[in-house]
């Protein structure tokens, strides 16, 4: 059996709007030796249904990002792991690009980021969020974040917390390389700037940074952030 190089993991909650056309532009990848695996949350409608007949895999998932990308991560075969929004696209020649930053000494990396949505504010924000991953070596969700199976296992995976996994998984990555910043960039839909405002979720997303920094709980943080959206 051929040696499984890349597989990407994409957490699901009620995406079946959006999951078909997600899975379907990364059928090249697929088709190149890429493994497709889908950790579900446990969705109301039929986005597994839907996401079954294209992806490789297809797991349920206690709820929650972290869990479900651990879950994912435990599925997998791929010397190299992704984990990708289910709202973001992935640029042309992602493997290639994965592969090569990973050759150079690094374990793990991320992605420029683009917003595609309707707020004249998003090529602001989507700047401002590469230049400050750039500066701290932290990288978001939604920069695409790639590493090695073998790092992601010695750094015990995302952790088990409801909000700033990924945050505090940079931060676990950050103490063995720094990360590689791919100018390359993934495009991620901007909807929620879109929704609720650009000034509002930035101020929130600031505020519950801090309120991070400063040792609150995830627990209350997330909270938060669920009863503002």
């Amino acid at each position: 059996m051929a040696e499984v190089r890349l597989s990407l993991i994409i957490p699901t909650l009620d995406e079946a709007d959006i999951i078909d056309e997600t899975l379907g532009r990364l059928q090249g990848l697929r088709n190149e030796g890429a493994e497709l695996i889908v950790a579900d949350g446990g969705s109301g409608d039929d986005t597994r249904a839907r996401a079954a007949p294209l992806a490789s895999r297809v797991i349920q998932s206690p709820p929650g990002r972290a869990r479900q990308m651990n879950a994912g991560a435990d599925a997998a075969q791929g010397k190299h792991l992704v984990f990708l929004h289910a709202d973001t696209r992935l640029p042309q020649h992602a493997d290639r690009l994965i592969e090569e930053a990973l050759s150079r000494g690094r374990c793990w990396g991320r992605f420029d980021i683009r917003l595609q949505g309707h707020h004249p504010m998003l090529p602001v924000i989507a700047f401002a969020m590469n230049r400050r991953s750039r500066l701290t070596g932290i990288a978001t969700g939604d920069h695409a974040l790639f590493m090695t199976h073998e790092v992601f296992e010695g750094v015990g995976g995302f952790p088990d917390q409801p909000l700033m996994e990924d945050i505090e998984m940079s931060r676990r990555l950050r103490r063995l390389s720094p990360p590689v910043c791919l100018s390359k960039t993934v495009t991620s839909s901007g909807r929620r700037w879109d929704q609720a405002g650009a000034w509002p979720t930035i101020r929130l997303m600031w505020r519950l940074r801090f309120r991070y920094w400063r040792g609150d709980a995830p627990e209350a943080l997330a909270r938060e952030y669920r009863d503002v959206r």
